[in-house]
């Protein structure tokens, strides 16, 4: 008898311990899950921010153009266009995409790509120095890296 209930204590410590095994398991599958819900809602939209990176280039540009006329049909588009920017850039903010404009930072690697390398004792090597198109994040995420003109130190004081 004694043996027979030490073999059933036994057998319930080892269905305990699966339970307890399947409980542990479905709580981290649930939290997965709970992050991948999460993930998908906060960059579910990166395909479609990403096109709509074209269209706040296009006004901006548009914006730049219009601003160096001086005739009164020009300011009253661009006064247009720059309301629709300023709307364009308030939706960006709401759903938490930033632009990257890096123009003296230093070059990161993780947000910019270099699209040439200039000479210039100026600042520091390795410096931005002009940006080409502005970069955008989503999140924190890359959408677009910043495309921009990186310092190096000139010629004649890499000698030195």
């Amino acid at each position: 008898m004694s043996a027979r209930l030490a073999e059933a204590e036994q057998e319930c410590r080892k269905a305990q311990e699966q339970s307890l095994r399947a409980q542990a398991e479905m709580q981290n599958l649930r939290r997965r899950a709970e992050h991948d819900i999460q993930k998908a809602h906060k960059f579910g939209q990166e395909r479609f921010s990403s096109e709509l990176l074209v269209v706040i280039d296009n006004l901006e540009r548009a914006a730049a153009a219009a601003s160096e006329h001086e005739h009164e049909a020009v300011k009253a588009i661009h006064e247009g266009v720059n309301l629709t920017l300023k709307s364009f850039i308030d939706c960006f903010a709401k759903f938490h995409i930033e632009a990257v404009d890096p123009q003296g930072e230093p070059f990161d690697p993780e947000l910019h790509q270099a699209m040439s390398l200039q000479e210039n004792g100026e600042v520091e090597p390795n410096t931005v120095i002009a940006v080409m198109q502005k970069g955008y994040t989503l999140h924190g995420r890359v959408l677009r890296p910043a495309m921009v003109v990186v310092s190096t130190e000139p010629a004649g004081d890499a000698d030195n």
